[in-house]
């Protein structure tokens, strides 16, 4: 992943699990289509249309109850866009679990994603980031860390790790190591790393520690989607359709893959009643 559009002056580039996904998503995309999304705020979005076609005013949907409202409100601490957030809220378990048995996401990763939309709430309260966009993208880069067969654990991590290609300027950005082969292991590429596809980089400017232990890992799915929520709301409001494009845009830069993200996101939605 690359640093979202308004922290930088050039185009994000994306090349993990899900910009391949991504890809092959094109070529069945069709021009003109309307892809509607339904957020937490949930918006509705279309796809491209030379350019970008009209969009609806966003809808409001209800956000995951909190195991204990007051507790996790305690629990979650405000932080700069550049430095780690810590101690996400834990979700209502018996709510994970209806909306993990609705919407067939496993049940580790969708305590993750609700987890993350909690947190973000109150962090960025203007965000309007919902559950279900943080679970498409999930989804949609390493099919919520079970991408190549991998198990997601109880402990939030998947076996084996997952890890995109080495981006080594073959059809990819190329990305020196930045990060010793800490997280993904290369040491002479960095590659994509865990169940939201981070790149070390971008890591190091977005790591969060979202279960709380006191370390901040892309390979972890509780880390991980803090960080995702917190890197879609960098640019403020997505409750605007095309600000919500827009964010995830700056996720991965097709629009195919935005397309895609919306689809999976309003089917949650959807699912999860």
């Amino acid at each position: 992943m690359t640093e979202p559009m308004n922290h930088s002056p050039d185009p994000p580039v994306r090349s993990g699990i899900g910009g391949t996904l991504g890809l092959l998503a094109a070529i069945l995309v069709i021009a003109g289509t309307l892809v509607w999304v339904v957020m937490n705020v949930s918006a509705a979005v279309s796809a491209p249309e030379e350019g970008r076609a009209s969009v609806a005013p966003p809808a409001v949907a209800p956000e995951p109850p909190a195991s204990d409202a007051d507790a996790a409100a305690d629990a979650v601490h405000d932080a700069a866009p550049s430095g780690p957030a810590s101690s996400s809220p834990l979700p209502d378990p018996a709510w994970v679990a209806r909306v993990a048995s609705a919407t067939g996401i496993p049940e580790r990763a969708m305590a993750a994603y609700a987890s993350a939309a909690l947190a973000i709430s109150t962090m960025q309260p203007g965000c309007g980031l919902g559950w279900n966009t943080i679970a498409a993208i999930g989804s949609v880069e390493s099919d919520h860390g079970r991408h190549g067969g991998a198990v997601l654990g109880t402990d939030g991590f998947p076996e084996p790790a997952v890890r995109g290609a080495a981006l080594d300027g073959n059809g990819v950005q190329a990305i020196p190591d930045t990060d010793g082969g800490r997280w993904d292991a290369d040491t002479v590429w960095d590659r994509a790393v865990g169940p939201m596809q981070f790149i070390p980089s971008t890591w190091a400017r977005w790591g969060s520690d979202g279960n709380g232990d006191g370390d901040s890992n892309p390979n972890q799915i509780d880390d991980a989607a803090l960080a995702a929520a917190r890197y879609v709301c960098a640019s403020g409001s997505v409750a605007a359709a095309d600000a919500w494009r827009a964010a995830v845009f700056s996720y991965n830069n097709l629009d195919s893959y935005v397309d895609d993200v919306a689809r999976r996101a309003n089917d949650y939605a959807t699912r999860a009643g």
